[in-house]
């Protein structure tokens, strides 16, 4: 009986339950890597830079710890697969779960000449079936109730049952917005080796679609430097990381983030050793808990959320449009090319980085699509194409769920939507741009808060179920009937003239 395991981009842990399950018997294992999938929709050029380059270094290791790699480079998953499965003889593939709903069918589909063996992913805290059975015994699935039964279950920032520093949440102290001088601290990056230049070189030379420039490409590539920004985070940025987290800043496109999501994401790093890595450097130096607490809550929380409520949503999630949005997304969300500055500032960051961090993409990018009605789908398959640490398990639930309230309630408890207010509050976008923050109709009248106006309007009758939504439907009522009109007329002008 011969074994294979197939090891892949997303899956570079030596600990992966794959491989492990291989321990003390002789395996093959094969990396694929394929531009089959990628040409189904745009990538960054720096996500496919990522991928590629970690998984080569990843199979290095493997040959370097003494296992049978084959390493495939080409366009045809299957072909190369069923390629290394006949040359090798192989009787069991082994894989562990893929996550992702598209590639899994995918696999499903497949008829094997080999006897096929999913393994449970343990690159999460949460198994699917423990996430399922405590879904399952809950009226709502709230994300502050699932992150609370972490902490007990993982035992991490409590005193027997009881938080640390007597509440669980400190989101409160870690909304300041950025006022003077920051002080940032400077991000771990690398310089691309020979083989992260060979990724490079050939990335460039592609023919498809994909977004963003390649270079300059300073991400991490292997475990080891994984683990060197994680320690460079720890150090430098996280005792000051809580307070301006929501913060945006024109230049500062790092600010106090970890920056760590790409390589959790891709294997490089376990969400349980951040967790602890954290916690440990809690106890050691007395660190602000507000900070840490709000880093934890990341990981353990919103992280292993995402994914638990991915896998027990069933696939049709992904196409829910509870509100019946129908705009198109405009094409400069694809080039960055709009007068509105907080919009021009962050997907001009994305095309030269492929990373924004969490407000970014919630309070900008999602923001001003769900109160402008862009389609659901267009705008999840937009932050599929162009963030480095994008998965399908990861953007459906967020996207979807959090950033359009394209579910109706299953995941958030209220759309995230809001008027040029926040942005003015929490950034210095508006400071240079053209349009007025503070002003909702008019030539100067910043989108934002003709949008925000009109999607209350609207969605009145579906908004009236929300019900933390009463209080602000109530500023809707007081606005007179010949403001509402123009409001209106604006937002269909805007259509008319981006559209």
């Amino acid at each position: 009986m011969a074994i294979g395991v197939w090891v892949l981009g997303n899956q570079l842990w030596q600990e992966q339950a794959a491989l492990v399950s291989c321990q003390g018997q002789s395996a093959s294992v094969l990396f694929i890597e394929s531009t089959q999938f990628a040409r189904e929709r745009s990538y960054h050029k720096q996500k496919l830079v990522l991928v590629w380059s970690a998984m080569r270094h990843f199979a290095d290791e493997l040959k370097d710890a003494g296992w049978a790699v084959t390493y495939t480079v080409g366009d045809d998953t299957e072909a190369a697969l069923r390629e290394w499965i006949e040359a090798e003889n192989i009787t069991e593939l082994r894989l562990m779960d893929p996550v992702d709903y598209p590639f899994a069918a995918w696999l499903e589909g497949l008829e094997l000449p080999c006897e096929l063996t999913i393994l449970e992913n343990n690159l999460f805290l949460w198994s699917k079936d423990d996430f399922n059975a405590w879904a399952d015994r809950r009226k709502g699935l709230l994300m502050e109730s699932f992150y609370r039964e972490g902490r007990k279950r993982f035992a991490v920032l409590v005193e027997g049952k009881d938080p640390i520093g007597g509440q669980w949440n400190f989101d409160k102290d870690n909304r300041k917005p950025p006022k003077g001088k920051l002080n940032t601290p400077a991000p771990r990056w690398f310089e691309p080796d020979a083989t992260t230049q060979a990724v490079i070189d050939k990335v460039e030379t592609l023919e498809m679609p994909t977004f963003g420039e390649a270079t300059p490409f300073h991400w991490a590539v292997t475990r080891d430097q994984a683990l060197e920004v994680l320690e460079v985070f720890i150090a430098e940025r996280l005792e000051t990381f809580g307070p301006y987290q929501d913060a945006m800043v024109t230049g500062e496109e790092t600010m106090w983030h970890a920056l760590l999501s790409p390589y959790l994401n891709l294997g490089l790093l376990h969400p349980l050793e951040v967790v602890e890595r954290a916690e440990q450097a809690f106890a050691d130096r007395d660190l602000p808990l507000n900070s840490v607490e709000g880093f934890i809550r990341q990981v353990m929380g919103w992280r292993e959320y995402m994914r638990g409520l991915y896998s027990h949503f069933d696939a049709d999630y992904a196409q829910r449009n509870w509100f019946d949005h129908r705009q198109p997304l405009p094409e400069f969300f694809w080039t960055g090319e709009v007068e509105m500055n907080c919009l021009h500032q962050v997907i001009s960051q994305i095309h030269r980085t492929g990373y924004a961090h969490h407000i970014q993409r919630l309070m900008v990018l999602s923001n001003f699509s769900l109160i402008a009605g862009f389609t659901p789908q267009e705008v999840e398959n937009w932050f599929h194409a162009v963030f480095i640490d994008a998965y399908d398990w990861v953007m459906q639930t967020n996207v979807i769920g959090m950033g359009l309230f394209a579910d109706g309630g299953l995941l958030a408890s209220k759309p995230y939507a809001s008027s040029a207010n926040y942005v003015n509050k929490m950034s210095d976008y508006c400071k240079g741009c053209r349009y007025n923050p503070k002003q909702r109709t008019g030539e100067d009248a910043c989108p934002f808060n003709f949008f925000y106006w009109d999607f209350l309007h609207r969605h009145r009758n579906k908004l009236d179920t929300q019900g933390r939504m009463s209080f602000i439907l109530k500023n809707l009522d007081r606005m007179d009937s010949e403001e509402l009109d123009t409001i209106q007329q604006q937002a269909q002008d805007w259509y008319k003239a981006h559209l």
